[in-house]
């Protein structure tokens, strides 16, 4: 069930900010690199808050904790990253 959850939440996040990655990255010719270098630091947290979530519900943990930061980031990365992946298209038009 967590583990559902954590999926859940945790894949609109991946996907906004791969989003935001590929669209600031979209006109540059070895954009690889540093699309791993802008966005890994950001999918880091994500990734271990979905583990702490369900590694949580083996220890008797709660873990609602980890689920409701899962998504204040969700929101987050909702709002911001259309925000963000427009501006970045923007600026690879120009």
């Amino acid at each position: 069930m967590v583990l559902m959850m954590g999926l859940g939440i945790g894949t609109p996040i991946l996907s906004c900010l791969g989003a935001m990655g590929s669209a600031l990255t979209l006109g540059l010719k070895s954009s690889g690199a540093l699309i791993a270098l802008l966005v890994l630091p950001l999918l880091i947290p994500v990734l271990i808050l979905g583990t702490l979530a369900v590694g949580a519900v083996g220890s008797n943990i709660p873990f609602s904790v980890y689920l409701d930061l899962l998504i204040a980031f969700a929101v987050l990365a909702i709002f911001f990253g259309p925000l963000a992946s427009a501006a970045g298209l923007r600026i690879a038009l120009e």
